[in-house]
């Protein structure tokens, strides 16, 4: 089953973290990508919290393959369940 891409929720600026979601079906599936995550992908030094949802869009495709591998892995965290990415999920890019 491969996911097809969801929606960009908001960056939580409390967690440091972009929330969107990917679709498995109808199923929506929460996730979640580290604003230190996309830094790394990028190798920007200094984005401002303005610019968080622009730097997510460029680096979507990359974040969605990474959380559809997560997803077929099932390697879920939190509750309700989800996929969250950190920067360790991309060193293998």
């Amino acid at each position: 089953m491969y996911l097809t891409p969801g929606n960009f929720h908001a960056f939580d600026a409390d967690r440091m973290v972009v929330r969107f979601t990917m679709m498995n079906d109808n199923v929506e599936i929460n996730c979640a990508v580290s604003t230190d995550a996309m830094d790394r992908l990028e190798g920007a030094k200094r984005v401002t919290l303005a610019q968080r949802e622009e730097q997510f869009t460029r680096l979507r495709s990359q974040i969605e393959a990474r959380a559809e591998q997560k997803f077929l892995n099932a390697e879920f965290e939190g509750s309700p369940a989800g996929v969250i990415l950190r920067s360790i999920d991309f060193r293998q890019l």
